[in-house]
């Protein structure tokens, strides 16, 4: 059968134009770097702060910037879905969606500084400053159409999972009605100690009815074969991602939490494909090398540190900065480990109710104890000295209960806390110099 003209440049630009093009724009990116360095007058730099930069962030960039690529030409061709980070996109992946995550475009809008301008955008046509910024930044992104990544294909679904919080429902609802497309709401009961069997049964149903309902919207069938491959893909992605965030146990560590922020993003965009498989086999070997070099994520290594919640993503080159300049490593996040947990639990043999598993047992659908316990594990596991908690104006869902949990750090483990508020992409919500302040002065109290 003869294919559209559509779909056969969709399949160029994916499979040979698309990463011909990126990857001639990395080589572009690295002769425009290195022209600058012998450009600069002798004795123009500032002394290193930093280890040598990682070089699977070149692969990195390629991957996301193929992604993003291959999305400009996924209408028309392929189904689409837009989904929150807490998603089961394995069923998706199974059947061939594009998955567009618009947190993700969010935390990039915000990265480029684009973010307390989209937000406007939304205030101004009516929602409130108390949202939260993700949802301000896409909501003003769809109505303004400002994208740094060229375009994101309309969805033909879009999926919310309550596994995070409540507000992308209410968001997810405005985009369905804006867009007029249809929502499916996955509900995932809160977890309390362990899952109810019923719950875990209710979820798994749940399951089914998507994926139901994902056949007859993208006119496919779910194979078993397929749907376990991809199941295979994505836990033993997610099993690497927790062994490289492990690595950073060595002193000094190999890399930190401002490089584990970027290099997350596969994890999230690309779970279930075998690129993030690959990615982080490559990524793994890298730092097991830098490992037994000695070759640490910052020069000077004097304090081991814990970030929680979402990082400030406006602000990461400045506070990475003001924390080598320290001799501060960030050695891990609760963010970051968040998504390693679910290694355990995917069972491509069970498919339905390990899904049902991991998306419930998620970082924030958990009650305070287990996040305790989940925090002070990774102070032991990394030898931390002290723990970050980011007070996050826009999510209130991570925010809940962190002094309670710094507190008992504090007075069971001795670890000393510092709760920081600040909010992770609208930085009209944000002060340089009442956060740096507090910083400095929180790690000056470790002595020199």
């Amino acid at each position: 059968m003869k294919q559209p003209v559509s779909m056969l440049r969709a399949a160029a630009m994916s499979k040979v134009v698309g990463p011909a093009l990126v990857k001639a724009q990395s080589v572009a990116d690295r002769a425009r770097r290195l022209l600058r360095r012998r450009a600069a007058p002798a004795g123009a730099s500032a002394p290193a702060l930093f280890g040598p930069p990682l070089a699977a962030g070149r692969r990195l960039k390629e991957l996301i910037s193929l992604y993003y690529l291959e999305g400009r030409y996924a209408a028309g061709t392929r189904p689409v879905a837009w989904v929150t980070s807490g998603v089961p996109v394995e069923v998706l992946r199974a059947l061939g969606y594009y998955i567009a995550y618009p947190e993700n475009h969010a935390a990039l809008c915000s990265a480029r500084h684009l973010g307390a301008g989209l937000c406007a955008v939304a205030e101004q046509a009516g929602y409130s400053r108390d949202l939260c910024s993700y949802a301000r930044i896409d909501i003003g992104s769809l109505l303004s159409g400002k994208t740094p990544v060229g375009s994101i294909p309309r969805p033909d679904l879009l999926l919310a999972c309550t596994n995070i919080c409540q507000t992308v429902v209410y968001w997810f609802r405005t985009l369905s009605r804006q867009l007029g497309v249809p929502l499916v709401v996955l509900d995932t009961p809160f977890v309390h100690g362990q899952p109810r069997h019923h719950a875990r049964l209710y979820v798994r149903d749940q399951l089914r009815a998507l994926a139901q309902l994902a056949e007859e919207q993208s006119g496919r069938r779910l194979e078993a074969a397929r749907f376990e491959q991809v199941l295979h893909h994505s836990r033993t992605a997610v099993q690497l991602w927790r062994e490289v965030l492990e690595l950073a146990r060595c002193r000094p560590a190999p890399w930190g939490a401002f490089d584990m922020f970027v290099f997350m993003a596969p994890i999230v965009v690309l779970r279930g494909l075998p690129s993030a498989v690959s990615f982080y086999q490559t990524l793994k070997k890298e730092l097991l090398e830098r490992s037994k070099q000695g070759i640490g994520g910052i020069r000077r290594e004097r304090l081991r540190l814990l970030w929680d919640n979402l990082p400030i993503w406006y602000r990461m080159r400045r506070l990475s900065h003001l924390f080598a300049e320290r001799g501060a490593a960030l050695v891990g996040a609760s963010y970051t480990h968040a998504w390693a947990t679910a290694a355990d639990l995917l069972d491509p043999g069970s498919p339905w109710l390990s899904l049902a598993d991991a998306y419930m047992q998620v970082y924030l659908n958990q009650d305070l104890r287990l996040r305790r316990e989940l925090l002070s594990r990774l102070c032991r596991d990394m030898a931390v000295d002290g723990v970050i908690f980011h007070s996050n104006r826009s999510c209130k869902s991570y925010s809940i209960g962190q002094r309670e949990i710094a507190d008992w750090l504090q007075q069971t483990l001795g670890i000393r806390c510092l709760v920081l508020e600040a909010d992770h992409a609208d930085e009209r919500a944000y002060s340089d110099e009442a956060v740096e302040s507090r910083l400095e002065a929180f790690l000056e109290s470790f002595g020199s």
